[in-house]
């Protein structure tokens, strides 16, 4: 491996790290927060829809993350894939972290959020609740497969190091 695609390999695998601990904590801490905003402000001072809308800005920024990896994963991968470095374990991770990142930034997040510019009525429809339990659904394997693909990385990034290491 040059040296310099070292140094790509440890920021990919950052980006990975980072993008995984993003999208957790989107969903495991600021998620119940907003939406549990009363337990925390003591009376309920904004709605649900309210609350929806400050979570869809919060996945909106997510979003421009998700993009940014998304064209870092195909040039990281697809440049180890064209030098042959190549196990079915990262192609399938690869194929559904960008399917699904894809999916989540320009199919769900713009649905979802066009659905709340129409209005409250419109997020109270089976359509918006079928809409964001997939994109729910969505982002679970979204992350999965970055998990999956940080820890290959690390796999075959450590199994390298041992290599050229002396020890």
């Amino acid at each position: 491996m040059p040296p310099i695609f070292r140094h790509f390999t440890i920021g990919y695998i950052i980006l990975l790290g980072s993008l995984l601990g993003a999208s957790l904590y989107a969903g495991a801490v600021v998620a119940p927060t907003i939406f549990g905003s009363h337990i925390y402000l003591g009376k309920e001072i904004l709605t649900q829809f309210q609350e929806g809308q400050l979570m869809s800005v919060n996945f909106y920024k997510l979003g421009i993350l998700v993009d940014f990896a998304l064209l870092s994963i195909f040039l990281y991968e697809g440049y180890k894939y064209k030098m042959g470095e190549r196990d079915a374990i990262t192609l399938v991770a690869t194929f559904l972290a960008l399917a699904t990142g894809a999916l989540f930034a320009h199919y769900y997040l713009p649905d979802i959020i066009m659905m709340q510019h129409v209005g409250e009525a419109m997020t109270q429809t089976q359509e918006f609740v079928n809409t964001h339990k997939g994109s729910e659904i969505n982002f679970k394997i979204f992350a999965l497969a970055i998990f999956v693909l940080l820890i290959r990385n690390l796999q075959k990034g450590l199994k390298s190091a041992t290599k050229a290491s002396p020890l």
